[in-house]
């Protein structure tokens, strides 16, 4: 249904288009408030017909998957309008906003459902049940394997945190309805009062659904790390020519799908023509606004790459670095960048930054320190001048 719709009302594959995405954000919400409210209508009548608490909560469960998808929807039309001189870098971010009030409408039902659920099990009954319930619930996980499928698929090719959550509420939802039948088909064949065991399973289960989502939308917002492969990505791009000697202070601001800012810094050849290197930078600026939909800054530092002592110095500085990295993980090892050695009649200063992890192990007092007894060790007239920088990367 949903592929039926999007040919006849999108009738584009663009997805990182603003309008597209828009477009399909709507079409999911309003697809998803439409099944939402039949699949309330059919359950709440099946938990009257049958006296379960476990079928009625589902039922107002997909109810609240409703507004959810309302919120959703009005989301994807705010974060699509355009820039102003108020919000520069656009509303992409309201999307990030409409999917925590999803997952907080999520942890909201399943609080209500466990509070119901303990209720029934403190005073259990056995529901009745009928092949016409039986049906309404089946019908039901079909439905939300549907839509769990559905909003997976689009969420990815759109890069929608808030569908991805959406889709993760259809599938606890799917398993929520598996345990409410197996509930309403173990009082009707074994007698087994288990109502309220499996309603209080079903909110558990709709509880980590929430808080997951909760998580996946509130990063965005708080400003995570970029996904390695994106990273990896840029770098493959920055690095296309051999003139690019290395890149380092890599940041990416999350402004919403499809409106990211990079900037870092690209080491490039001192003696290199600066206006070649300038025209250079350019085209990667453009070869990333291109294939990645980005807005990139890119500072060109120039590093003496000719002079013999310079990289004798570096050489060892990078052993040095290396001696602190023999017991770490890939992703907590301390780099260094920015290196210059300025040279005087009684000392040379060896000027550097060191990129320090989150969560290392040792201070940067202790990191400064310790580079410094090594480079004395080596030479005494050499100087460290030391700044800590922070890896904004994984």
């Amino acid at each position: 249904m949903v592929t039926l719709l999007s040919k006849l009302w999108i009738k584009s594959d663009n997805y990182k288009d603003s309008k597209v995405r828009e477009k399909y954000g709507v079409l999911c919400g309003a697809v998803g408030i439409f099944l939402n409210v039949l699949l309330f209508l059919g359950k709440f009548f099946a938990g009257l017909l049958s006296g379960a608490i476990s079928i009625t909560a589902d039922a107002f469960n997909n109810l609240s998957d409703a507004g959810s998808s309302f919120i959703s929807m009005i989301g994807f039309k705010l974060s699509g309008r355009k820039p102003d001189p108020d919000h520069p870098f656009g509303h992409g971010r309201i999307e990030y906003i409409s999917g925590l009030f999803v997952a907080v409408m999520i942890i909201l039902m399943a609080y209500e459902l466990i509070k119901d659920s303990i209720g029934k099990i403190l005073h259990p009954e056995l529901p009745k049940f009928s092949s016409l319930v039986a049906v309404i619930l089946v019908v039901s996980i079909g439905v939300k394997i549907y839509m769990y499928f559905y909003n997976r698929s689009i969420g990815r090719k759109i890069e929608s945190a808030t569908m991805i959550a959406t889709a993760k509420d259809s599938l606890s939802d799917t398993f929520s309805t598996m345990v409410v039948l197996a509930s309403a088909l173990a009082a009707h064949f074994w007698k087994i009062p288990i109502d309220g065991y499996c309603g209080l399973l079903v909110g558990v289960m709709i509880l980590i659904a929430g808080i997951t989502a909760m998580k996946d939308t509130v990063s965005p917002l708080l400003g995570q790390a970029p996904e390695p492969e994106l990273v990896d990505e840029i770098e493959k791009i920055v690095r296309c020519d051999k003139r690019i000697l290395g890149i380092h202070d890599l940041v990416v601001h999350d402004y919403g799908p499809g409106r990211l800012m990079v900037s870092l810094h690209a080491e490039v050849p001192y003696k290199e023509d600066i206006l070649e290197l300038h025209d250079l930078i350019d085209q990667i600026e453009f070869s990333l606004r291109k294939e990645l939909n980005c807005e990139p800054v890119i500072h060109m530092d120039p590093i003496v790459d000719d002079d013999e002592e310079t990289n004798a110095v570096k050489a060892r500085i990078t052993e040095i670095i290396e001696s602190l990295n023999k017991d770490s993980r890939k992703n907590e090892n301390v780099q260094f960048h920015d290196f210059r050695m300025v040279k005087g009649s009684t000392h040379s200063n060896l000027i550097f930054d060191v990129v320090l992890p989150h969560g290392y192990q040792m201070s940067e007092e202790q990191i400064i320190s310790y580079i410094k007894e090594k480079v004395s060790e080596y030479n005494k007239n050499y100087y460290c001048v030391i700044h800590i920088d922070r890896a904004y990367v994984k």
